[in-house]
């Protein structure tokens, strides 16, 4: 079979199969934790223990009318829903689920994440423009400085972990923290990564640019039906993205805690279904966080939340790769 006719085919399954069900679990997730946390019950009508809430709210949204406002740009503003929703789906190419286990290993792998990630923000903006509504132009108008300002800390934060694995392949970084993780490595830049994640994710607290209060729905003000059910599905496959480079690249990916002093040899199957479990615990985990933070901390004002990226990350980031720069240079 023709390589690219295989990774099409793979990428299918892996949408069908992981992403778009992850997306679903994560909604159900949000509503029972959050429901945990403020002491109250979560979904626990549809189905056994609410499980088919989300399934239910799926068919709510299939059903309801279709409303495309009279002044908008119509093209544009159908298309905008479809971009963070492709972005997300895109960047699972090249993540390796195991050391046996992943689409593609692309020699730019780094590049082509951040690259991929620059372009979510052309759906959110072209969702405020489009929809000629004035919340929804501020969303939009927040959400590409916001995006943007947290893109270039997370840029940096990656350019330290490629010193300490010497590649741009996402699949060599992982196999350069089989002893030791980026977390132990690279603390700062882990950091650095997981507030830019949060803000890239447009989560709590940097949920500036939906903020309810302010924009009364923020850039999808003005969706309904299944366009907005779409934006609400991108995020929470932002959620598990974000989740999972946030394993790959400073947690081990696959690999258990210092596994190169202590894992014994394995065939490729067990070793396969071995690292697939430690790695969607791991996404497991990072998906709880995100909800945790949620409910727990209150949303940064705009000039907070741009004095965070652009006075402390991005500098912070700056020195900390020079300092391992340097470090390397002697201790190589």
């Amino acid at each position: 079979m023709d390589p690219l006719i295989f990774s099409i085919l793979v990428m299918l399954a892996v949408v069908l199969l992981f992403m778009l069900p992850s997306a679903a679990v994560a909604v159900y997730a949000e509503r029972r934790v959050s429901a945990f946390i403020q002491n109250r019950y979560g979904p626990n009508r549809v189905g056994p223990l609410g499980l088919f809430q989300p399934f239910a709210d799926v068919i709510k949204l299939f059903f309801k009318e279709d409303i495309i406002p009279d002044k908008a740009n119509r093209a544009l503003y159908i298309l905008a829903p479809m971009i963070p929703v492709a972005t997300a789906i895109v960047t699972v190419a090249v993540i390796p689920f195991s050391e046996f286990v992943y689409i593609t290993d692309l020699n730019i792998g780094v590049l082509f994440l951040l690259a991929v990630a620059s372009l979510s923000v052309y759906g959110v903006t072209l969702a405020g423009w489009a929809s000629n509504s004035k919340y929804s132009l501020l969303g939009g108008l927040r959400s590409a400085a916001q995006m943007i300002s947290y893109e270039l800390p997370m840029g940096v934060a990656l350019a330290s972990v490629i010193l300490f694995a010497g590649s741009l392949s996402v699949v060599d970084i992982v196999g350069s923290q089989e002893t030791w993780w980026n977390v132990f490595r690279n603390p700062i830049a882990c950091i650095i990564f997981i507030v830019a994640a949060f803000a890239e994710a447009n989560r709590t607290p940097f949920d500036l640019v939906e903020a309810e209060q302010e924009l009364v729905g923020g850039f999808h003000t003005e969706y309904s039906s299944m366009k907005f059910g779409t934006f609400f599905l991108a995020e929470y496959m932002h959620v598990v993205i974000a989740s999972m480079l946030i394993t790959t690249f400073f947690f081990g990916g696959y690999h258990l805690p210092f596994a190169g002093y202590w894992l014994p040899e394995m065939g490729v199957i067990a070793k396969s279904v071995l690292d697939i479990s430690v790695f969607l615990a791991k996404t497991t985990f990072w998906a709880f966080v995100f909800i945790w933070i949620r409910w727990t901390l209150p949303r940064f004002k705009f000039n907070q939340l741009m004095r965070i990226g652009w006075s402390r990350l991005l500098p912070l980031g700056i020195i900390n790769f020079i300092v391992i720069a340097i470090i390397l240079y002697y201790l190589g």
